[in-house]
């Protein structure tokens, strides 16, 4: 049998761990580009748009199109990495927590 107060501590932990890496990946910042780095858009780790750099060759009057296109593909993928990175972050968490409940022999979790 597993002890209550020891999952109870490790939970704590885990929830500790999880809120000091989601503040470390919120302070972090990441550049994307697209159309060959004729837009680059910098987010945040709370997917927040930083900032954005459009090169004055794809601005076009007769073509707004093409500039619409790059900017919303310069969001989508800086929310993909951004969502990309959480992901990494909370499955390194999650492998954690797997190791600490395979000590503990939870059930449905390997054994140690």
């Amino acid at each position: 049998m597993f002890d209550m107060g020891e999952l109870m501590k490790k939970a704590q932990e885990l929830s500790t761990n999880m809120q000091e890496q989601q503040e470390q990946l919120a302070k972090e910042t990441y550049e994307v580009s697209v159309g060959g780095e004729m837009v680059k858009m910098t987010f945040n780790g709370k997917l927040e748009a930083q900032s954005l750099q459009i090169d004055p060759e794809v601005i076009d009057p007769n073509d707004p199109e093409t500039l619409q296109d790059l900017v919303l593909s310069a969001v989508n993928e800086g929310i993909r990495q951004g969502q990309q990175r959480m992901q990494t972050a909370l499955t390194q968490q999650f492998g954690n927590f797997g190791n600490i409940a395979a000590n503990l022999n939870l059930p449905g979790f390997p054994k140690a």
